[in-house]
């Protein structure tokens, strides 16, 4: 079965575009403002959001996404709320939705009824930082029964034979970490990219999205060239908080988005 994600991959490669995947963190700055910004986003150009669940220990996250999970988990924000969120996305809008986060929310939720619920939200993908492939059967199980792409993720100091194992298991797209650390916090280098993603394309067919670190519209048009797909996150993420207050907040990152993506055209 295609999903969502696969049909929205189909149709950008059928009209050679490449995919603009942005991150923002749900509740941040209420989970009513992160359903107008997704939809305003989407109009903007955005062809895949990945909705950041937020956790108190978010790893694998920069100060700029941890500081939003921390003010999004003030105003009570829960996994519960996002899937809600998300249901009212889908009564208005198709674009496609990744649900990211750590699996400790979704193991207090329960496994199989978090399966079913973000299936019955319209939830397209969930892509877990702290789930390695040894541990992914425990989620996968009823992920795989519910339709839902496991998006996984490959790293620079990921070695052949692991990101083998990664790929084979993987739908969805292949989400590239194209720095090591924590997201927001560097630039990526286009050659590492070049380098990586040939081999990455020797294991898979499946789209490969490169995120961390990618905030301008010239690096976007940049890596488009050898990607998929770029992810921005940190960037948007910063520009919401910097705006909460601001009335014209939906506009200032709609501007930001379209920019990337008219950049990813030329790509």
């Amino acid at each position: 079965m295609v999903t969502r994600i696969g049909k929205k991959f189909n149709e950008l490669r059928a009209k050679k575009e490449k995919a603009l995947v942005v991150y923002l963190t749900a509740g941040d700055p209420s989970l009513e403002m992160t359903k107008k910004i997704i939809l305003a986003l989407e109009k903007a150009g955005v062809d895949i959001v990945e909705i950041g669940v937020p956790f108190s220990d978010p790893t694998a996250d920069g100060p700029v996404i941890q500081e939003a999970a921390q003010r999004a988990l003030k105003t009570g924000t829960t996994l519960t709320g996002v899937l809600q969120t998300v249901a009212q996305i889908r009564e208005v809008s198709q674009i496609p939705v990744v649900l990211f986060g750590y699996f400790n929310p979704v193991f207090s939720y329960g496994v199989k009824k978090f399966a079913q619920d973000a299936r019955k939200a319209g939830v397209d993908g969930v892509l877990v930082v702290d789930l390695p492939p040894e541990e992914a059967h425990e989620l996968r199980q009823f992920t795989d029964a519910a339709g839902i792409d496991f998006i996984s993720l490959v790293a620079p100091t990921t070695g052949t034979q692991r990101a083998k194992k990664i790929a084979a298991a993987a739908t969805g797209f292949l989400y590239y970490i194209s720095i090591t650390g924590v997201t927001g916090t560097a630039a990526p280098k286009i050659s590492d990219i070049k380098k990586d993603l040939k081999k990455i394309r020797k294991i898979s067919s499946l789209p490969v999205a490169v995120g961390f670190g990618i905030s301008r519209p010239e690096q976007a048009r940049e890596i488009g060239k050898l990607a998929d797909g770029v992810v921005v996150g940190s960037a948007l993420v910063k520009l919401i908080a910097e705006n909460s207050n601001n009335a014209g907040l939906l506009k200032i990152i709609s501007d930001y988005a379209g920019k990337i993506k008219n950049a990813l055209k030329s790509a």
